[in-house]
Parts: C-alpha cells; structure tokens; sequence
C-alpha cells in the first residue's frame, strides 16, 4: 500500500499579501537608502573634489607665496654679494698698494743706511755730528716706522680680505641653497595632477627633525646679509684709512728726503767754502815761505859779508901791534877799529839772531803748510763722500705715492 505524502504548509492569502507588501517596504526602505548614500557619495565627492582643487589652488598660492619669498632673499643677497665682490677687488688693490709702497721703502732705507757708513769714512775733525748726520739718523728711523705702519696695515688687509672671503663664502652657499630651494619648488609648484613619475611616498606628511621655522630661515640670511654689509663697511673704511697712511707716510718720507738732502747741500757749501779759505791760506802759506825762504838767504849773505870787515878789522888790530916803541899808542883809530870789531860781533850775533827766528818761523810755516794741506785733504775727501758718494746716490732716490 503506498506511502501517503504530507503537503507543503499553507499560506493563508492574508499571509502571502503581507509578505509581498513587507518585501516591497524594505526593498523600498533599501533603495530610498541605497539612493540617499549615492546622493550623499556624490555631494560628499564634488565636496571632497572641490575641497581638494580649493586646497591645490592654496598649496600652489603658498608655492607661489614661497618662491616670491625666496626670489626676494636671493636678490637680497645677490645684491650683497655683488657689493662684496667689488669691495674685496677692491681691497684687493689698495692691498697691492700697500705692497708696492712697503718695497718702494727699502731703497731709500739702504741709501740713507749706506749714506752713514759712507759717512764714517770721513777723516779727523770732519767726523762731526752735524745736521746731516742728524736727519739721516732720523730718516732711517723715519723709513723704518713706515716699514713697521705699513706691515701692520698689510696685515689688517689681509685679514680683512679673508673676512670678506668669509661673507662670501657664506653668500654663496646661503644663494646656492637658495637656487636649489627655488628649483626644488618651482618643480613642486609646476606639478599636476596628470604628471608623471607621481607616486605614493610613505612617511612623507612627518616633519623633518633638521627643518627650521620660517622666521628662523629668513633670520639665517638676515643675518648672513648684516654680516656681510659690516664685513663691507670694515673694508670700506679700512681703505679710507689705507689711502690716509700711504699718504702720509709718502708725505713724511719726501719730507724727510728733502730735510736731508737740504742739510747735505748745506753742509757741502759749508766744506766748500772753508775748503776755499783753506786754499788761500795755503796759497798765502807758501808764498809766505817763499820770502822766508828769500828773507834767510838774505841773512846768510849779509852774515857771510862780515867776514871780510871782521877780518880787515882784526888783521889791522893786529898789524898795529908791531909798532915799535912809543907809537904802539893807543890812539883814536886803536879805539875805532876795537869799536869796529865790536860792532861787526854785534852784528854777526843780530843777524845769526834774526836768521835763527827766520828759520824757526820757516819751520812753522812749512809745519801749517802741512797742516793746512792735511786739512784740504780731509776736506776733499769729506767733499767726495757727501757730494759724490751720498748725493749721487740720493738722486735715485724717487718717493712715489701709492
């Protein structure tokens, strides 16, 4: 007998309308909300899109506000780092000035050092320390205080020069950085959001543990900017000074040139002049011995002529003497030609008197003959070593402003 099959459970109408309108409500319920997530995706997506471009539109204002931020600082220093440029070329060649001037000193200082060895070689009395001798001193120590003015100031050019390297170094570096930084955010700022080689880059939204704030960036180029210009002012007015020192110690050095070849002149004129006076009395000298010379000859013959009275006398005194008897009388011409005798001796020993002096004063004479002529010599000589010797040197002398 076959198996009697149970059927499905049944619905009543009732059932089955309300299932129907149930799924119409919620799949109603679903779509509505289905519909209002679409709207919603879609505002909050234009919203998001428009946020989006609002945003790029401000990034690419901030790029814009950025670069014309660093444009400005880089003129900034370009400007400077012109003006720092010019004043090391600058210094530069005020440095090269003070150079030349410090080498143009040495021939002057070996003239005038030579000129007081020259000097030494003069003889006796005319070793004096006279005017000369005083304004070479001095222009020796004249020359060596420029020497030593102008190494100091050689040397605070070159250190300022190096300061000046220094800002500039700083410039460069500070505008290289700024190029790079322009290059870097113009590149940025040029970005689409169709270019190509963009991709996502992971940890990029932290911020860099080595990054500075703005006002610290703009205070470092602030800062590189006012060092340079006080670097500049330094240089400026370490150039001033330069020009003044050369001036003066070139002023100082033609002074002192010109007070000793002034006492040289002098002192030549001077030795001339008693060099003549010299001479004349020399001339004088010798004519002086000539007529002694002549004055003792004289003597001598007028001593030798009597001989022959003294002779006449003494031998007629003598003859007498052999009268015989009563006329050996001592009669008027026994006392004349004793009187004669006497006188003659008288005579001799005046003239020998008279030819002693002469030939004493010859002897002094000849003696100031070699004196005066020593002295001419030493005058010479004298003459040779300032006129000659030092003031042929001191013609090269040529004291040039730097």
């Amino acid at each position: 007998m076959a198996k009697l099959v149970q059927p499905p459970t049944r619905f009543t109408h009732q059932e089955w309308t309300t299932s129907n309108l149930t799924k119409y409500a919620n799949a109603e319920t679903e779509r509505q909300a289905a519909e209002r997530l679409v709207e919603e995706s879609k505002r909050l997506a234009n919203e998001r899109e428009k946020r989006t471009e609002k945003t790029q539109k401000d990034v690419n204002k901030k790029f814009q506000q950025r670069l014309d931020d660093i444009h400005y600082w880089k003129k900034e220093l370009e400007d400077k780092l012109s003006d720092i440029t010019v004043e090391i070329d600058n210094l530069q060649a005020f440095k090269t000035r003070v150079e030349k001037a410090l080498e143009s000193t040495n021939e002057p200082l070996h003239i005038a050092k030579q000129c007081l060895m020259n000097r030494e070689k003069r003889k006796q009395i005319d070793l004096v320390h006279d005017d000369v001798q005083k304004e070479l001193i001095k222009e020796v120590e004249t020359i060596e205080g420029v020497q030593t003015l102008l190494k100091r100031t050689l040397e605070q050019a070159i250190e300022q020069i190096r300061l000046n390297r220094k800002a500039k170094f700083q410039m460069e570096k500070d505008l290289k950085d700024k190029f790079t930084a322009v290059a870097i955010d113009e590149y940025c700022e040029n970005l689409r959001n169709n270019s190509p080689s963009l991709g996502f880059k992971e940890g990029v939204t932290k911020i860099e543990s080595n990054s500075v704030s703005p006002e610290d960036w703009q205070n470092f180029s602030n800062a590189n900017i006012l060092m340079t210009e006080r670097e500049r002012q330094s240089s400026v007015e370490l150039r001033s000074l330069v020009d003044g020192i050369l001036q003066q110690t070139t002023n100082d050095m033609r002074k002192q040139c010109s007070d000793v070849n002034l006492a040289f002149n002098k002192r030549i004129a001077e030795t001339k002049d008693a060099k003549s006076k010299l001479e004349d009395h020399l001339n004088k000298v010798i004519a002086q011995i000539k007529e002694m010379e002549e004055n003792i000859a004289r003597l001598k013959i007028a001593i030798a002529d009597k001989e022959q009275p003294m002779k006449l006398a003494q031998t007629r005194l003598d003859t007498r003497k052999n009268r015989p008897s009563v006329e050996l009388c001592r009669d008027p011409v026994q006392y004349k030609l004793i009187e004669e005798v006497h006188e003659i001796n008288a005579s001799i020993e005046q003239l020998q008197d008279r030819l002693k002096d002469a030939q004493d004063s010859l002897k002094g004479l000849i003696r100031k003959q070699l004196s005066l002529e020593e002295d001419i010599e030493v005058k010479s000589n004298t003459l040779f070593i300032d006129e000659v010797e030092c003031m042929g040197m001191r013609k090269s002398i040529n004291i040039q402003h730097f």
